[in-house]
């Protein structure tokens, strides 16, 4: 079209991918763990060991539309702004980018994932929403003047994504000395008090927004704590599966009969693709269940102290099941329309099932398994990238999208401790990221200039 400018046609197809989202998706696509959180939030209870601060936030758009339509719309709105949001950081925009943002757009990445109601896929959102507000505060800060509204957006951005994926706090530190290089200008001490400063306010915020989720009555959350038992469960019997000879003297102390039974169940029912596996033994969730938690615990620190190759054989399986997906039809991919116990559904007042324009979408992402789009390990590399030409180009919100790349990466690694399960949408915010930082970087293709701090 004569005339047409690229960061105008870049706006246009972002605006309507965002469209053609919503008109396909709508009201999201609702998992078991979806479904169970949305009653959680209609309902005040509290019955998984999933954030209470997602609950709360898909029960508080419930609130005002019932469903998850108006939160599956005000998730996907957040990323198109901070997309679009990109080309005001640099001031321009290429064809370049504009090439690349009608690939993403058509991916499963931004047209399937964004329609998912997934911690997961917010917990991206948020994240890239609030290094982006950040990079504007970093482009706008000078010697006399802060840029308080995008800081304290950035700050909440980045506390609910902490509050609803624990393992986020990396994202946090990693935003934190982003802050802390902007404010450095004027001396290290300046930035040293900015960057932990604002590390602590976010983490208080997020502490903060996490009693406040807590329905009344429900006691403290034991989300946490359950979680990581089931982690601890899920090391030691991953590490007798790779080492029989373990001896579990822990355990043995505490209940010598779990012993016995895991070490024979450890070899049938262990996998590194996923914790689920463990569940097909009831005599080994039986044993587990059973043992006292200070033996657990005990066992676990013991099993890393003391028989650190056997943890670490099983950590690194689990670890490439969620970043490589070997089998990635195993790893759940794609998901969409609604599936979830009937009884849940009926009291959510949610039809089960799957329109044809639900199984469309499934079989069109299939022809991207071929694709970087559907590859984590791509994205890792892509990041890594950008995050080098932003290091070397060094400009003020520059600093900040590589601290937004190197973070994702953080985030990623940090799976190496803590992942039970090879599922897609774990490591989505490391796509999410990456798509982010290429476009930034495609917005204006560095031309090795550098404006550096004297």
């Amino acid at each position: 079209m004569p005339g047409l400018k690229p960061d105008t046609a870049l706006r246009a197809i972002l605006l309507a991918g965002l469209v053609f989202l919503l008109a396909t998706s709508l009201p999201g696509h609702l998992s078991a763990d979806s479904v169970t959180q949305l009653y959680e939030g209609r309902f005040g209870v509290r019955e998984s060991f999933g954030p209470a601060v997602y609950a709360k936030i898909l029960g508080l758009f419930d609130e005002v539309v019932p469903g998850t339509g108006l939160y599956v719309t005000a998730s996907a709105l957040i990323l198109t702004w901070a997309l679009i949001s990109l080309i005001d950081l640099r001031g321009r925009a290429s064809w370049w980018a504009v090439g690349f943002a009608a690939i993403a757009a058509a991916s499963p990445t931004l047209l399937l994932i964004q329609a998912d109601v997934w911690k997961d896929v917010l917990f991206a959102n948020l994240s890239v929403a609030g290094f982006v507000c950040l990079a504007h505060a970093a482009k706008a800060w000078d010697g006399e003047h802060r840029p308080w509204l995008p800081l304290a957006a950035a700050a909440f951005a980045l506390a609910v994504a902490m509050s609803v994926r624990q393992n986020g706090l990396v994202l946090v530190v990693f935003a934190a000395l982003a802050l802390g290089w902007t404010a450095g200008s004027r001396g290290w001490r300046s930035g040293l008090a900015w960057g932990v400063g604002g590390l602590v306010g976010v983490i208080v915020l997020a502490q903060t927004l996490g009693v406040l989720a807590q329905p009344r009555g429900s006691g403290p959350d034991q989300a946490l704590s359950t979680g990581l038992r089931i982690l601890r469960h899920y090391d030691i019997v991953g590490a007798v599966a790779h080492d029989p000879t373990l001896k579990l003297e822990a355990i043995a102390k505490a209940n010598p009969k779990a012993v016995a039974v895991i070490k024979a169940e450890a070899p049938k029912v262990y996998s590194a693709e996923r914790v689920d596996f463990l569940d097909s033994s009831p005599a080994l969730g039986t044993a587990l269940w059973l043992t006292p938690e200070t033996a657990i615990s005990a066992q676990w620190f013991d099993l890393i102290l003391r028989h650190p190759g056997a943890y670490l054989a099983h950590r690194w399986d689990a670890f490439i099941q969620v970043l490589i997906n070997p089998v990635l039809e195993r790893c759940n991919p794609i998901f969409v329309g609604v599936e979830a116990p009937v009884e849940r559904l009926e009291l959510l007042k949610i039809q089960p099932g799957r329109e044809p324009s639900d199984l469309a979408m499934s079989n069109y992402a299939t022809w991207w398994y071929v694709t970087p789009f559907y590859s984590h390990l791509a994205f890792a590399a892509a990041a890594l990238i950008v995050a080098g030409f932003l290091v070397f180009r060094r400009e003020a919100a520059d600093m900040v999208i590589a601290g937004l790349m190197l973070g994702v990466l953080a985030f990623t690694a940090s799976f190496f401790v803590v992942s039970i399960a090879c599922d897609y949408r774990y490591l989505y915010a490391l796509d999410l990221a990456a798509v982010a930082g290429l476009l930034y970087l495609a917005l204006d293709p560095p031309v090795f200039r550098s404006e550096r701090r004297p």
